[in-house]
């Protein structure tokens, strides 16, 4: 796999965009311990080269995230690609679910995974995406309603909230 990378800025800080002719792969913060984690994991996952560039995907996601932090924008169009296990991606499909402006509990997926018991694998696989904002992960929380870790930060995980949820005013 070929992929290129490109820093998009945001209003909350710049985002690292990794992609392919066709799809997006990666897209996290760009903060430089997180971007190396989310790299380092992927780069075991699937061979790839990674160079300096620019796509006609960067170029829509730029557009679509700005959008998306405008108000005007609630459901991305960019292809994505993302990589995980089996069980990351059912996971990841069920974040794709949830409504813009609404939260779903870990335990909540967890029943819908078909296992109650599963809420920790949950977690660890909502952690480990590594398109953020597009796979919303953000929308998820704690069974008490509190704002669990987020790779981002929590900061930026309740900001998205407020935003989605008309609690802030948008940039």
């Amino acid at each position: 796999m070929v992929l290129a990378r490109q820093v998009i800025e945001t209003p909350l800080g710049p985002m690292a965009a990794y992609a392919t002719s066709d799809a997006l792969v990666m897209f996290e913060f760009a903060d430089e311990e997180r971007e190396a984690w989310s790299k380092e994991r992927l780069l075991g996952a699937v061979s790839a080269r990674i160079y300096t560039g620019r796509t006609d995907i960067h170029d829509l996601v730029e557009r679509e995230i700005g959008e998306y932090f405008s108000g005007s924008l609630r459901q991305f169009s960019v292809p994505l690609r993302p990589v995980g296990t089996d069980f990351q991606l059912r996971v990841w499909n069920l974040l794709l679910d949830i409504p813009y402006g609404e939260t779903r509990t870990y335990g909540e997926l967890a029943q819908q995974i078909g296992d109650p018991n599963t809420v920790r694998a949950v977690g660890m696989a909502n952690g480990a995406n590594r398109l953020a904002i597009l796979i919303p992960c953000h929308r998820v929380i704690g069974a008490d309603g509190s704002l669990t870790g987020y790779g981002g930060g929590v900061w930026r995980k309740q900001r998205l909230l407020e935003i989605e949820q008309g609690q802030a005013g948008l940039f």
